[in-house]
C-alpha cells in the first residue's frame, strides 16, 4: 500500500512539475508554437523528473553515420533515433552566472582594461564602421549579450517595459548560447554583428521619427535571434537529408521558422515579458516571427518586388502599423545580409567565414555521396566567384531600393563600399584567372576618395 502511495505521489509530482515547463504548454495542445516548444524540453526538468535529459536548446542534431555506405555501420533512420546535443557543462556556467558563483581562475573575467576598451566601443556602437570582432575580443566572446544590452539601455527599452535587467540578462546570455560557436558564421559573432547594424538603421531620419519603442524591441529581438540555433548548413541540406526539422515544418523556411521558434522558446523560458498580458505577448511572439521569416533568401525577390512597386507608387505611410512593419522586415533583411557593405577588412572577413562554411558542408556531403549543394565544392568554387555573384544579384538590388527609401549618408556609405569590395574580388578574380576579361571598367574607375564618411554619431 505504501509503495503504491509513493509511486502514486511521484505520478502527480512529475504531471505537476512539466506542466511548469516553458509557460505550462499542454500536452494536448493543437498551437504549432506549443508543439515546438513542448520538443524542446528543459534540461533540469526533464532530469529531475526522470526523462532522457536533452540540452536546453533544440541544436538539431545530424547523426551523418545515417549517410555512411559501408554496410557494416548500421543505423536506424527512424524518428527515434534522432537526438538532440545536450551541454549540460554550458547550463552550468549559465546556472553559476546567475547565482553569482564564478569558477576558480576563471578565463571569463576581464580585466579593467578590456572592461574600458569595450565601454569605450558601446560609445560609438552607432557608427557603421563598428569592429564587431574586436569588440568580441574585448567581451571575451560575449559581443551579443553585451551589445545588445546595451543597445535595449540605450533606447530606454527597459525603462520602458519595466524589464528585470536580471532576466533581461539571462535571455541574452541563452540566447547568446543557443548559437553554435563551432561555425565559422552563424554564430554569435553574426547575430551581434546584424544586430548593431539594425541599429544603425533605426537611427536613419525617416525610422527614427516614426518608430515607437514597440517596434524597437521587436528589431531589436528579431536581429538578436534570427539565426537562433543554425545548425551550419541550409535548407537544401536538411530537406535531402530527411531531418526532422525539415519535416516539421514541410520543406518550408525550415530554418528561419527554427530560429523564431526557439526564440519564442527562449522568451517564455525566461519569463522576461511575464508581466505584459497574455494578448501582448502573443501579438510579440507572432511580430517576431513575421520578422525572422522575412529572412529567408529564397523569399528575397518576392519581398523586393512588393518594396520596389510601394516605392514607385510612393505609398508607404510610416503612421501606418503595417508599412512600419513592413520597412522593419526590409531593414532586418538588409541587416543580416550587409557585410558586402563594410570597409573591405571586416567584409573579407565574414566573407572567408561563410565560404568556410559552405565549404565544410560540401565536404560532409562529398563524404556521404549526397551530393554537393550550389556554392559548396571547394574544388570548383572561389570566394571571389561566391562574393560577386552575391552582390550582383543578392545586395545590390536590396541596398539600391533601400537607398531609394532611404537616401541618407550612411546609405551612400553603403553603397560605396558595396562597389569598392565587389572592384576588390574583381581583382583576386583576375589574379586567379589570369585574364581581366571579368573586369568592369565602372567599378575600376572608383576611387576610395570619394567614398562618403558617415558622421560619427553614437
Amino acid at each position: 500500500m505504501g509503495i503504491v502511495l509513493i509511486w502514486c505521489l511521484a505520478v502527480i509530482l512529475i504531471r505537476w512539475i512539466t506542466s511548469k515547463r516553458r509557460g505550462a504548454i499542454s500536452y494536448d495542445s493543437s498551437d504549432q508554437t506549443a508543439l515546438y516548444i513542448r520538443m524542446l524540453g528543459d534540461v533540469r526538468v526533464r532530469s529531475r523528473a526522470g526523462f532522457e535529459t536533452e540540452r536546453r536548446g533544440s541544436h538539431p542534431y545530424i547523426d551523418f553515420r545515417i549517410f555512411h555506405s559501408n554496410s557494416e555501420i548500421e543505423v536506424s533512420v527512424s524518428a527515434r533515433n534522432v537526438r538532440r546535443l545536450l551541454s549540460f557543462q554550458r547550463y552550468l556556467r549559465s546556472s553559476r552566472f546567475f547565482r553569482g558563483i564564478t569558477a576558480p581562475n576563471s578565463s571569463n573575467i576581464l580585466d579593467d582594461d578590456y572592461n574600458g576598451q569595450a565601454k569605450c566601443m558601446l560609445e560609438k556602437v552607432g557608427n557603421w564602421n563598428f569592429d564587431i570582432f574586436l569588440f568580441d575580443r574585448l567581451t571575451n566572446g560575449n559581443s551579443l549579450v553585451s551589445l545588445t544590452f546595451h543597445l535595449f539601455n540605450l533606447h530606454g527599452l527597459i525603462e520602458h517595459f519595466q524589464l528585470d535587467t536580471m532576466k533581461l540578462r539571462r535571455f541574452l546570455v541563452m540566447v547568446q548560447e543557443d548559437y553554435h560557436s563551432q561555425n565559422p558564421y552563424h554564430n554569435a559573432v553574426h547575430a551581434a554583428d546584424v544586430t548593431q547594424a539594425m541599429h544603425c538603421y533605426l537611427k536613419e531620419p525617416k525610422l527614427s521619427k516614426s518608430l515607437t519603442p514597440w517596434d524597437v524591441l521587436l528589431s531589436l529581438i528579431a536581429a538578436a535571434t534570427h539565426d537562433l540555433d543554425h545548425p551550419g548548413v541550409n535548407q537544401p541540406f536538411l530537406i535531402k537529408t530527411n531531418h526532422y526539422l525539415a519535416t516539421l515544418y514541410k520543406n518550408t523556411s525550415v530554418l528561419e521558422n527554427h530560429h523564431w521558434r526557439s526564440a519564442v522558446g527562449l522568451l517564455r523560458e525566461s519569463g522576461l515579458f511575464a508581466h505584459m498580458s497574455l494578448e501582448n505577448r502573443q501579438l510579440m511572439e507572432s511580430q517576431i516571427g513575421d520578422l525572422i521569416l522575412a529572412t529567408d533568401i529564397s523569399q528575397q525577390n518576392e519581398y523586393l518586388s512588393m518594396f520596389r512597386s510601394h516605392l514607385d507608387r510612393g505609398d508607404l505611410c510610416l503612421e501606418n502599423a503595417n508599412h512600419r512593419h513592413f520597412i522593419l522586415q526590409m531593414a532586418l533583411k538588409c541587416a543580416d545580409i550587409c557585410n558586402p557593405c563594410r570597409t573591405w577588412e571586416l567584409s573579407k572577413q565574414w566573407s572567408e567565414k561563410v565560404t568556410e562554411e559552405f565549404f565544410h558542408q560540401g565536404d560532409i556531403e562529398k563524404k556521404y555521396h549526397l551530393g554537393v549543394s550550389p556554392l559548396c565544392d571547394r574544388q570548383t568554387e572561389t570566394i571571389a566567384n561566391i562574393q560577386i555573384g552575391f552582390m550582383t544579384y543578392l545586395v545590390e538590388p536590396l541596398f539600391g531600393e533601400w537607398a531609394r527609401f532611404s537616401n541618407t549618408r550612411l546609405s551612400q556609405t553603403m553603397l560605396g563600399h558595396l562597389g569598392l569590395n565587389k572592384a576588390s574580388w574583381k581583382g583576386v578574380q583576375r589574379e586567379q584567372c589570369g585574364s581581366g576579361d571579368d573586369a568592369d571598367p565602372a567599378f575600376e574607375e572608383m576611387d576610395s576618395d570619394i567614398l562618403p564618411q558617415e558622421p560619427r554619431l553614437s
